[in-house]
Protein backbone atom coordinates (compact mmCIF):
# COMPACT_ATOMS: atom_id res chain seq x y z
CA UNK A 1 0.00 0.00 0.00
CA UNK A 2 2.64 2.58 -0.73
CA UNK A 3 0.76 5.21 -2.08
CA UNK A 4 3.08 9.07 -2.59
CA UNK A 5 1.54 12.20 -2.14
CA UNK A 6 4.02 14.53 -3.21
CA UNK A 7 3.92 16.90 -6.48
CA UNK A 8 4.41 13.44 -8.65
CA UNK A 9 7.27 15.47 -11.18
CA UNK A 10 9.42 15.53 -7.96
CA UNK A 11 9.19 12.15 -7.54
CA UNK A 12 10.10 11.19 -10.74
CA UNK A 13 12.93 13.35 -10.94
CA UNK A 14 14.69 11.47 -7.69
CA UNK A 15 13.63 8.15 -9.04
CA UNK A 16 15.22 9.16 -12.62
CA UNK A 17 18.75 10.02 -10.59
CA UNK A 18 18.45 6.89 -8.42
CA UNK A 19 17.71 4.64 -12.04
CA UNK A 20 20.21 6.75 -13.64
CA UNK A 21 22.69 5.71 -10.98
CA UNK A 22 21.35 2.08 -10.94
CA UNK A 23 22.18 1.91 -14.45
CA UNK A 24 25.38 3.58 -14.33
CA UNK A 25 26.15 0.58 -11.72
CA UNK A 26 25.01 -2.05 -14.59
CA UNK A 27 27.13 -0.60 -17.29
CA UNK A 28 30.19 -0.80 -14.91
CA UNK A 29 29.17 -4.20 -14.09
CA UNK A 30 27.80 -6.81 -15.81
CA UNK A 31 27.68 -9.30 -13.73
CA UNK A 32 24.94 -6.89 -12.19
CA UNK A 33 22.88 -7.48 -14.72
CA UNK A 34 22.42 -11.65 -13.87
CA UNK A 35 21.85 -10.67 -10.67
CA UNK A 36 18.97 -8.46 -11.70
CA UNK A 37 17.66 -11.62 -14.31
CA UNK A 38 17.61 -13.65 -10.76
CA UNK A 39 15.96 -10.84 -8.76
CA UNK A 40 12.74 -10.31 -11.26
CA UNK A 41 10.78 -13.82 -10.28
CA UNK A 42 11.40 -12.93 -6.89
CA UNK A 43 10.22 -9.34 -7.34
CA UNK A 44 7.18 -10.44 -8.97
CA UNK A 45 5.92 -12.64 -6.26
CA UNK A 46 6.98 -10.33 -3.70
CA UNK A 47 4.91 -7.56 -4.69
CA UNK A 48 1.67 -10.11 -5.99
CA UNK A 49 1.61 -11.47 -3.06
CA UNK A 50 2.05 -8.20 -1.22
CA UNK A 51 -1.14 -6.56 -2.74
CA UNK A 52 -3.03 -9.58 -3.01
CA UNK A 53 -2.75 -9.59 0.70
CA UNK A 54 -3.88 -6.05 1.01
CA UNK A 55 -7.17 -6.83 -1.03
CA UNK A 56 -7.87 -10.27 0.20
CA UNK A 57 -7.99 -9.06 3.80
CA UNK A 58 -9.70 -5.88 3.21
CA UNK A 59 -12.30 -8.15 1.15
CA UNK A 60 -12.65 -10.35 4.36
CA UNK A 61 -13.16 -6.80 6.75
CA UNK A 62 -15.88 -5.94 4.31
CA UNK A 63 -14.73 -3.87 1.83
CA UNK A 64 -15.23 -4.86 -1.37
CA UNK A 65 -13.34 -1.80 -3.20
CA UNK A 66 -10.43 -4.13 -4.01
CA UNK A 67 -12.83 -6.64 -5.33
CA UNK A 68 -14.64 -4.54 -7.78
CA UNK A 69 -11.37 -2.96 -9.13
CA UNK A 70 -9.93 -6.20 -10.25
CA UNK A 71 -7.16 -6.61 -7.43
CA UNK A 72 -8.48 -9.99 -5.64
CA UNK A 73 -6.26 -11.90 -7.68
CA UNK A 74 -2.85 -13.41 -8.16
CA UNK A 75 -2.56 -11.77 -11.44
CA UNK A 76 1.22 -9.54 -11.60
CA UNK A 77 -0.41 -7.33 -14.20
CA UNK A 78 -2.73 -6.58 -11.46
CA UNK A 79 -0.52 -5.52 -8.75
CA UNK A 80 2.63 -4.36 -10.20
CA UNK A 81 3.40 -0.44 -10.55
CA UNK A 82 6.10 -0.01 -13.59
CA UNK A 83 8.21 2.66 -11.57
CA UNK A 84 7.82 0.77 -8.28
CA UNK A 85 8.96 -2.77 -9.59
CA UNK A 86 11.82 -1.30 -11.66
CA UNK A 87 13.00 0.39 -8.26
CA UNK A 88 12.87 -2.72 -6.12
CA UNK A 89 14.78 -4.54 -9.21
CA UNK A 90 17.62 -1.56 -9.96
CA UNK A 91 17.95 -0.21 -6.62
CA UNK A 92 16.80 -2.76 -3.82
CA UNK A 93 13.26 -1.11 -3.07
CA UNK A 94 9.96 -0.23 -4.47
CA UNK A 95 6.13 -0.41 -4.47
CA UNK A 96 3.07 -2.03 -6.22
CA UNK A 97 0.12 -0.32 -7.14
CA UNK A 98 -1.39 0.73 -4.24
CA UNK A 99 -4.71 -0.93 -3.26
CA UNK A 100 -7.90 1.56 -2.51
CA UNK A 101 -9.70 0.52 0.20
CA UNK A 102 -12.50 2.55 1.84
CA UNK A 103 -12.59 2.23 5.69
CA UNK A 104 -16.36 3.44 5.70
CA UNK A 105 -17.09 -0.09 4.48
CA UNK A 106 -15.10 -2.28 7.43
CA UNK A 107 -16.84 -4.80 9.45
CA UNK A 108 -18.38 -3.04 12.80
CA UNK A 109 -16.99 -5.44 15.09
CA UNK A 110 -14.29 -3.56 15.96
CA UNK A 111 -12.37 0.34 14.91
CA UNK A 112 -11.92 0.92 11.21
CA UNK A 113 -8.47 2.35 12.63
CA UNK A 114 -7.62 -1.49 13.81
CA UNK A 115 -9.46 -2.96 10.53
CA UNK A 116 -6.93 -0.71 8.72
CA UNK A 117 -4.11 -1.55 10.81
CA UNK A 118 -4.82 -5.27 10.06
CA UNK A 119 -5.30 -4.38 6.60
CA UNK A 120 -2.03 -2.80 6.17
CA UNK A 121 -0.83 -5.25 8.15
CA UNK A 122 -1.39 -8.04 5.74
CA UNK A 123 0.99 -7.26 3.07
CA UNK A 124 4.18 -7.50 5.26
CA UNK A 125 3.23 -10.53 7.06
CA UNK A 126 2.26 -12.28 3.49
CA UNK A 127 6.03 -11.84 2.69
CA UNK A 128 7.41 -13.24 5.67
CA UNK A 129 5.09 -16.49 4.79
CA UNK A 130 6.13 -16.46 1.28
CA UNK A 131 10.11 -16.19 2.40
CA UNK A 132 9.40 -19.09 5.28
CA UNK A 133 8.17 -21.26 2.06
CA UNK A 134 10.74 -20.56 -0.38
CA UNK A 135 12.57 -20.90 2.78
CA UNK A 136 11.16 -24.62 3.10
CA UNK A 137 11.53 -25.54 -0.77
CA UNK A 138 15.27 -24.12 -0.91
CA UNK A 139 16.50 -26.40 2.01
CA UNK A 140 14.32 -29.29 0.17
CA UNK A 141 16.02 -29.07 -2.82
CA UNK A 142 19.13 -28.91 -0.88
CA UNK A 143 18.37 -31.71 0.79
CA UNK A 144 17.12 -34.19 -1.62
CA UNK A 145 18.51 -32.44 -4.82
CA UNK A 146 21.59 -34.61 -6.02
CA UNK A 147 24.88 -33.66 -6.20
CA UNK A 148 25.02 -33.36 -9.63
CA UNK A 149 21.99 -31.37 -9.92
CA UNK A 150 22.98 -28.47 -7.51
CA UNK A 151 26.65 -28.15 -8.89
CA UNK A 152 24.92 -28.02 -12.46
CA UNK A 153 23.91 -24.72 -14.08
CA UNK A 154 20.83 -25.34 -13.80
CA UNK A 155 20.66 -26.19 -10.57
CA UNK A 156 22.94 -23.24 -9.36
CA UNK A 157 20.36 -20.94 -10.69
CA UNK A 158 17.34 -22.53 -9.28
CA UNK A 159 18.68 -22.36 -5.56
CA UNK A 160 20.10 -18.82 -6.43
CA UNK A 161 16.23 -17.70 -7.34
CA UNK A 162 14.81 -19.62 -4.38
CA UNK A 163 17.05 -17.34 -2.08
CA UNK A 164 16.52 -14.23 -4.06
CA UNK A 165 12.85 -14.91 -3.19
CA UNK A 166 13.22 -15.49 0.33
CA UNK A 167 15.36 -12.49 0.88
CA UNK A 168 13.23 -10.04 -1.77
CA UNK A 169 10.01 -11.32 0.62
CA UNK A 170 12.11 -10.26 3.76
CA UNK A 171 13.72 -7.44 2.38
CA UNK A 172 9.83 -5.84 0.94
CA UNK A 173 7.68 -6.92 4.79
CA UNK A 174 10.73 -4.93 6.53
CA UNK A 175 10.88 -2.18 4.46
CA UNK A 176 7.19 -1.76 4.52
CA UNK A 177 7.38 -2.23 8.76
CA UNK A 178 8.76 1.67 8.68
CA UNK A 179 6.11 3.47 10.22
CA UNK A 180 6.62 6.33 8.33
CA UNK A 181 3.98 7.61 5.79
CA UNK A 182 3.01 6.27 3.28
CA UNK A 183 4.76 2.87 4.32
CA UNK A 184 2.16 0.00 6.00
CA UNK A 185 4.04 0.68 9.31
CA UNK A 186 2.14 4.26 9.74
CA UNK A 187 -0.84 2.75 9.68
CA UNK A 188 -0.23 -0.58 11.75
CA UNK A 189 0.96 1.51 14.88
CA UNK A 190 -2.18 3.77 14.84
CA UNK A 191 -4.03 1.27 17.42
CA UNK A 192 -0.66 1.44 19.69
CA UNK A 193 -0.49 4.91 20.04
CA UNK A 194 -2.35 7.62 22.38
CA UNK A 195 -4.84 10.06 21.19
CA UNK A 196 -2.49 13.43 21.60
CA UNK A 197 0.27 10.94 19.81
CA UNK A 198 -1.90 10.24 17.40
CA UNK A 199 -3.52 13.66 16.37
CA UNK A 200 0.67 14.76 16.41
CA UNK A 201 1.02 12.68 13.77
CA UNK A 202 -1.91 12.92 11.27
CA UNK A 203 -1.08 16.63 11.85
CA UNK A 204 1.87 16.85 10.75
CA UNK A 205 1.82 14.07 8.08
CA UNK A 206 3.60 15.94 5.19
CA UNK A 207 6.65 16.66 7.88
CA UNK A 208 7.23 12.45 8.02
CA UNK A 209 6.73 12.24 4.18
CA UNK A 210 9.68 14.29 3.64
CA UNK A 211 11.37 12.37 6.48
CA UNK A 212 10.96 9.26 4.39
CA UNK A 213 11.89 11.02 1.40
CA UNK A 214 15.01 12.00 2.72
CA UNK A 215 15.92 9.16 4.23
CA UNK A 216 14.84 6.81 0.90
CA UNK A 217 16.86 8.83 -1.61
CA UNK A 218 20.10 9.17 1.04
CA UNK A 219 20.12 5.26 1.39
CA UNK A 220 19.77 5.72 5.19
CA UNK A 221 16.41 3.28 4.92
CA UNK A 222 18.53 0.65 3.54
CA UNK A 223 21.53 1.16 6.60
CA UNK A 224 18.54 0.90 9.24
CA UNK A 225 16.91 -1.69 7.75
CA UNK A 226 19.41 -3.39 5.95
CA UNK A 227 20.91 -5.73 9.39
CA UNK A 228 17.03 -6.54 9.85
CA UNK A 229 16.69 -8.35 6.66
CA UNK A 230 19.94 -10.08 6.80
CA UNK A 231 19.03 -11.04 10.55
CA UNK A 232 15.51 -11.92 9.51
CA UNK A 233 16.72 -13.91 6.11
CA UNK A 234 19.21 -15.79 8.28
CA UNK A 235 17.09 -16.79 11.08
CA UNK A 236 14.30 -18.06 8.59
CA UNK A 237 16.48 -19.95 6.29
CA UNK A 238 18.17 -21.68 9.62
CA UNK A 239 14.68 -22.92 11.14
CA UNK A 240 14.44 -24.24 7.64
CA UNK A 241 17.51 -25.74 7.37
CA UNK A 242 16.03 -27.36 11.27
CA UNK A 243 13.30 -29.27 9.99
CA UNK A 244 15.47 -30.60 7.19
CA UNK A 245 17.68 -31.69 9.63
CA UNK A 246 20.80 -29.68 8.13
CA UNK A 247 23.50 -28.49 9.82
CA UNK A 248 22.77 -24.33 11.07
Amino acid sequence: MFNFQFDRKIIMVIIGILLLAAIVQFTANPGMLISLLISAPAVLIAITFHEFAHAFVADKLGDDTARREGRLNLNPFSHLDPIGTLMLLVAGFGWGKPVHVDPRNYTRKMSMEKCEAIVSAAGPVMNIILAFVFAIVYCAVYKFGSMQFLSSSVGSVIMLILWAIVTTNVGLGVFNLIPLPPLDGSKIIMPFLPYNAKQWFVSNGNVFYIIFVVIWITGIAGMIISPAIGWISTGIINLARLIFGLPV
